[in-house]
């Protein structure tokens, strides 16, 4: 099976991304990496921007499909918070780290559409996690936190900031006991 171009330019540029940053990525570097002139790629996606833009709302979908996925597998609230963490983990150890955690430390030079597409990202995991912790304090499964909303947001900081301290280690142990703890700050027990 043939995948197009416009599918392996995007496959390239977010490899870039997440190993490099999007301001140390280049259109001459992914040209290179697929193979074709710098004319082609323009003509797949005439701005760093249109490139960036469909990188995020790739990555968005596959990622919110994973949301889905997680909450119709797993029905236990502490099941489907540790799902989500492993979702950071996966990233990390394929030597990459979360596309829009890079956009993110390079968002006061993103274009005003891209920086959207970034917020709205996290906006989504907000309102996802906001949601399953509310499940599990409403079920008794986890305590009440001063804001499901405040709780939410910090789980993501702490994923993100995981990745980005363990990143230089290589040592995958060490976002899975970041990630462990944060999980125990919100009452989330430990794997069994």
């Amino acid at each position: 099976m043939t995948v197009d171009t416009a599918t392996r330019i995007l496959d390239v540029a977010e490899e870039l991304v997440q190993t490099r940053g999007l301001n140390a990525m280049s259109y001459g570097h992914v040209s290179a990496r697929v193979g074709i002139t710098n004319a082609s790629l323009h003509y797949h996606f005439p701005a760093k921007a249109d490139l960036t833009t469909a990188l995020v709302t790739r990555y968005s979908e596959r990622f919110f499909a994973a949301l889905d996925e997680i909450e119709r597998t797993k029905p236990d609230v502490a099941d489907r918070l540790r799902a989500y963490t492993q979702l950071y983990a996966a990233v990390l150890a394929s030597g990459r780290m979360c596309l829009c955690g890079m956009l993110a430390s390079d968002f006061e030079t993103l274009s005003p559409t891209v920086q959207d597409h970034v917020s709205a990202f996290f906006e989504h995991s907000y309102v996802w996690l906001e949601r399953i912790i509310a499940e599990g304090v409403g079920a008794g499964r986890l305590p009440a936190p001063v804001s499901s909303r405040a709780t939410a947001e910090a789980l993501v900081a702490g994923l993100e900031g995981a990745m980005l301290v363990s990143r230089p280690s290589g040592d995958p142990g060490r976002f899975e006991g970041i990630a462990d703890a944060l999980l125990a700050s919100i009452g989330v027990p430990a794997r069994s």
